[in-house]
């Protein structure tokens, strides 16, 4: 399984719906946010209320899950089997994930005028994009030193596709090798 993690607007999602057209399946995660515009339940998100998401909780249904901006994430146990897939997590999920020889974790990094630039294309107010590039700094600092790669996501989109494929792929070849 691949994971993608990176700052908001890093372009991990975009990266996962180019992953879907060479064949690769969406872990859909659950989450309390609001959807954004353009958003589909159970295609972006399993979109549910908090309420249930703690009923799960207490129903041992997570692999794992965390709060991000004051909204709880979690990916299912039954959801993470499948050779073939990716899932796009927060840095908290991300350590669940460590060590696991069956994951390949990227994080996307980019500029913060980059990440700035994308969140005012998409029309996330001013004040949000703040406190969220000042929150994903400290988050974010020692992600590096814990994935297995790390992508420039200023990079052309295919070129960063191909980048995670190749490494991808490389990985398992060694793991099946060893």
């Amino acid at each position: 399984m691949i994971i993608l993690v990176g700052k908001s607007a890093s372009g991990k999602t975009y990266i996962g719906k180019l992953l879907e057209k060479q064949g690769y399946h969406k872990i859909v995660t659950y989450t309390t946010r609001e959807k954004r515009i353009g958003e589909q339940n159970k295609i972006d998100y399993n979109f549910i209320t908090k309420d249930e998401f703690l009923t799960k909780i207490k129903q041992d249904f997570f692999y794992e899950y965390v709060i991000y901006n004051n909204n709880y994430y979690g990916t299912s146990k039954d959801s993470t089997k499948d050779i073939k897939s990716y899932l796009i997590v927060e840095v908290k999920g991300l350590t669940k994930y460590l060590g696991n020889k069956n994951v390949v974790s990227f994080y996307i990094d980019c500029p913060k005028e980059t990440l700035k630039a994308r969140m005012l294309n998409r029309k996330d107010k001013i004040e949000d994009i703040n406190i969220r590039l000042t929150k994903d700094e400290e988050v974010f600092k020692d992600v590096p030193k814990l994935v297995d790669f790390v992508i420039d996501g200023n990079k052309n989109v295919k070129l960063i596709l191909k980048e995670i494929e190749e490494k991808y792929y490389g990985r398992l070849k060694m793991a099946i090798n060893s």
